[in-house]
């Protein structure tokens, strides 16, 4: 993997609810001895187990390559995220709250920490070397197990503090209840489609591929399922077009995967949603599953000149 134009060497590591991605960019770009491991859980302690993993592998990779000295460092997390203040504000999975996850890694590392979201810090990549690099106004969204989101306005980043891009808690129909409402990340969703099929079905799918391949052939239960989560997802959507005015949607994750079974149905329930309004381009993820990392490197890069890629404007 290449990152970029050449600077400075940093350390970027990409913390996951289940794994970490860790990886030193040299200061031609090049992104050396990636390494993936589980991601700590210690409920008592969730910041600094992670931190204390973090610091060991920073170790790791100077002592794999001793000729090369990073500068500075990126860290990337899930949850809520003030990148300004370096804190984790919430994460629901991991358990921390409040936790001052860039001086506690300044700290370990002895470097200047550059701390952030991670779909943000993933979606930045995107949008400056991947589906979405002529566009400004932007939201990528990553539709996997969940949903999470980042938007740009006016090639920016919205950060609010890191409670912008929720897209997945955003209100839907709910089309179980109507005329109730219900979060998109409960319908639009790949694990929302299993979960939703596997709830009703006697033979239970594995996931929404599955689910898929099904409505592909024809079974209504399956076709109903996924026609939901094409317009639950296509109404947030449209929300977005309404609200900032959105030219771009960028899709990855997991079911991005389903490539024009999802998105030429996606288009079409878009196209028939909006009147007047100017139709996004809805594109596939270009970067794939090392975006992460790659924004992380980013943000420690950018951190050296005062300007971190992930934050708001």
């Amino acid at each position: 993997m290449v990152l970029g134009a050449a600077g400075a060497a940093v350390l970027a590591f990409d913390v996951g609810g289940t794994d970490i991605k860790a990886g030193l960019v040299d200061a031609d770009g090049n992104v050396l001895g990636v390494r993936r491991v589980p991601t700590p859980l210690d409920r008592s302690q969730p910041g600094e187990a992670i931190l204390d993993r973090l610091a060991v592998l920073a170790r790791e990779l100077d002592s794999e390559f001793p000729a090369i000295r990073a500068k500075a460092a990126g860290v990337i997390v899930p949850g809520i995220v003030d990148a300004a203040r370096g804190v984790g504000i919430y994460s629901a999975n991991l358990g921390w709250r409040d936790f001052p996850f860039a001086a506690e890694a300044e700290q370990r590392f002895g470097l200047p920490v550059a701390f952030d979201h991670d779909v943000r810090s993933a979606a930045a990549v995107e949008h400056r070397f991947g589906a979405s690099k002529d566009f400004s106004e932007v939201v990528v969204m990553v539709v996997g197990t969940g949903i999470a989101a980042a938007v740009f306005s006016g090639g920016q980043a919205v950060s609010a503090g890191g409670f912008a891009g929720e897209l997945g808690h955003a209100l839907v129909p709910d089309p179980d209840s109507p005329p109730s409402s219900t979060i998109l990340e409960a319908v639009g969703s790949a694990g929302a489609i299993a979960r939703r099929y596997n709830a009703v079905s006697e033979t239970p799918l594995a996931g929404a591929k599955e689910v898929l391949g099904r409505a592909k052939a024809g079974e209504p239960l399956a076709s109903r399922i996924w026609q939901d989560a094409i317009d639950a997802l296509a109404f947030t959507i449209c929300q977005c077009v309404n609200i900032v005015g959105t030219e771009a949607v960028v899709i990855g994750g997991g079911l991005a995967e389903a490539g024009d079974d999802l998105l030429e149905p996606l288009r079409q329930r878009v196209d028939r949603t909006l009147d007047f309004q100017r139709r996004p381009r809805l594109l596939k993820a270009q970067l794939g599953q090392d975006a992460g990392l790659l924004g992380a490197a980013m943000n420690a890069r950018a951190l050296m000149v005062g300007n971190v890629v992930g934050d708001a404007a």
